[in-house]
């Protein structure tokens, strides 16, 4: 990924996160000049605030932006796969970490280019306001997450937010959406991870009932399943499938 791509990537997750906060709170993107002075007029003052409110941003972004994407749900599964496999820390944190974050790039270009094309690009050449390119960026976010929430979750939180029942898409608020999305998401992730669980499980299971028939009960099972677990995962490409079920998994 080049620097271009990923100083886009960053502009666009501005867009992201500025579309989140509630209509009434927009705001403009200040100017970040160093220097201390005395706020003598309100405007003064109110600056300094927008400062202050969009650092706080910036420290929450990525926390924040993983969790508007397919993030959590490739490092969920990716994560019940190493355990399942037995095989400790292996693939490292940083390994599993890293694959689900090129993943989800992968994953999420098509919606981060629509955001560009859409929001970005005219903003950039002064075509649109800011407040319109904050309108456009967040359309493409709210239909991805929209397919893939589960209307149960959508509906919890719906009622949870004491809100009259939406009509369409349009009147369900961000707020409301993203946590149903987070926990659909983790429905779907688990579902899968419970999938990808069973095979090794079956081995694990055998090779237990063998070594209590032998009388080798002080014999660690997962000593021996591990090497068959191990040439199953290979024989049958295991990264290969795993990775094409997640990506296949998510609606477009």
């Amino acid at each position: 990924m080049n620097w271009f791509n990923i100083r886009r990537f960053g502009v666009v997750a501005g867009l992201i996160l500025a579309a989140f906060l509630p209509v009434e709170a927009a705001m403009s993107f200040p100017n970040i000049n160093i220097g201390m002075q005395t706020a003598n007029t309100p405007q003064d003052f109110t600056n300094g605030l927008q400062i202050l409110i969009w650092l706080t941003i910036l420290t929450l972004a990525p926390s924040i932006l993983i969790m508007t994407t397919s993030f959590v749900r490739l490092v969920v599964v990716l994560s019940l796969t190493r355990q399942a496999l037995g095989a400790g820390n292996l693939p490292p944190n940083q390994v599993i970490t890293s694959l689900a974050l090129i993943l989800t790039f992968f994953i999420m270009a098509p919606t981060f280019n629509e955001i560009n094309e859409n929001a970005l690009q005219p903003y950039m050449k002064n075509q649109i306001t800011q407040q319109a390119a904050l309108d456009r960026g967040i359309v493409p976010v709210r239909n991805f997450m929209f397919k893939q929430t589960h209307e149960k979750e959508l509906a919890l939180f719906v009622r949870m937010a004491k809100i009259e029942k939406p009509k369409n898409k349009d009147d369900v608020p961000t707020y409301v959406l993203l946590p149903a999305f987070i926990l659909s998401e983790l429905k779907t992730a688990f579902t899968i991870g419970f999938v990808v669980y069973l095979p090794f499980l079956v081995i694990d299971i055998v090779v237990s009932s063998v070594l209590v028939s032998m009388g080798m009960m002080f014999l660690p099972p997962t000593m021996i399943a591990l090497p068959f677990k191990l040439i199953m995962f290979v024989m049958v490409d295991g990264w290969y499938l795993v990775v094409k079920s997640l990506v296949e998994s998510f609606v477009r």
